[in-house]
């Protein structure tokens, strides 16, 4: 599973979203291995952020581009000339969701169409791989790990724009791209965790923000259950796929990436770790029974990713939260962001 330095290298990988949390994350470990990468996403969306922290511009092609413009995202596709593409773009939370749907959709689902479109007859164009999320299938609240044939749905604008840009990609696929030879494919990935994600409204980088500052983190929803792992596993998770679809385009479908059913966890249980591995961690547990919904319970069935692709996560969660933390704490005191990121990715390379 560990990624194949020999199949990367030289090749010309379009990655959007390249600005975010994930995207900084997967450029950096793209350069390592030898990719040329052209990035298309808007400016960062935070202040402070990892692409600029980790100086991932300066290593590749970077263009800031809105994909909800798809004049703009097409000429920038065709100057890539890309042979792969991993389309990691997306407004990527669940409140911001219910405030701006309108944005929500046009972004994760137009926005996927806008990309998917500029690729139709681009020759070199080999492999696409559209990252969705676990909150793609219609959340029954139920004891059962989602399957990829499970219907999917969305209560909220986030999840319903990532369910409809499944189908987008699907229809997309079917219609136009797999008869020009083109492997298409969608991950649908857990939680995720790791340095370097200063975004609102997610667990840990909330947790660092009232910890550090000498604040209690209040937790509205300490029993919500979820499937977390550590960014690196999605991210190479991703990477397997993608190579293997360039290996064998008859893979193309859809996937679900993260940790053992099993193994899903619930907040309180995270927190409770992150706060072993932090200082001065006051936090305050409520039971927040108002404000917009948000599923109870989730977890995702990874049987297939297993079994066509040989993925399966390799840092426990206890592993994924303590290097999580340690790399917020060694940040706050003046390491470099990113020779921290190339430190996990090395001692994940070396477990793998």
């Amino acid at each position: 599973m560990r990624p194949d330095p020999d199949f990367w290298r030289g090749k010309r990988v379009l990655l959007t979203g390249h600005t975010g949390f994930k995207g900084a994350w997967l450029a950096l470990w793209l350069q390592r291995l030898g990719a040329q990468v052209t990035g298309v996403s808007l400016p960062p969306a935070t202040e402070p952020n990892l692409f600029t922290l980790a100086q991932v511009g300066p290593g590749i092609e970077s263009h800031f581009c809105d994909i909800r413009s798809p004049q703009a995202l097409a000429m920038r596709v065709r100057a890539a000339r890309p042979e792969l593409v991993l389309h990691l773009a997306a407004q990527a939370l669940v409140r911001p969701g219910y405030a701006a749907p309108l944005d929500t959709l046009a972004t994760n689902v137009m926005g996927t169409a806008h990309l998917l479109d500029a690729l139709r007859g681009l020759p070199e164009a080999r492999v696409a791989l559209v990252v969705t999320t676990d909150k793609v299938y219609r959340n029954r609240e139920w004891a059962y790990p989602y399957r990829e044939d499970d219907p999917l749905g969305g209560h909220d604008p986030y999840s319903a724009s990532k369910a409809a840009a499944e189908l987008v990609t699907a229809s997309y696929r079917d219609a136009f791209l797999a008869a020009q030879g083109m492997a298409v494919a969608t991950a649908r990935a857990g939680n995720v965790i790791g340095g370097g994600d200063w975004a609102q409204d997610r667990l840990l980088p909330d947790a660092v923000r009232a910890w550090s500052s000498g604040q209690t983190l209040h937790i509205r929803r300490p029993r919500a259950t979820r499937p977390w792992q550590h960014v690196l596993e999605p991210l190479a998770a991703y990477l397997r796929l993608a190579q293997c679809l360039w290996e064998s385009p008859a893979l193309a479908g859809a996937y679900n990436f993260g940790p053992l059913p099993h193994e899903a966890a619930t907040v309180q249980h995270v927190i409770e770790l992150a706060s072993s591995a932090y200082p001065s961690s006051a936090t305050s547990y409520e039971n927040e029974s108002g404000g917009p919904h948000e599923a109870g319970w989730l977890a995702l069935e990874t049987a297939h990713a297993r079994q066509a692709l040989g993925v399966a996560p390799r840092w426990a969660l206890t592993t994924a939260v303590a290097r999580t933390m340690n790399w917020y704490r060694r940040q706050h005191g003046g390491a470099d962001a990113r020779a921290l990121c190339l430190a996990d990715i090395d001692a994940w390379e070396a477990q793998a």
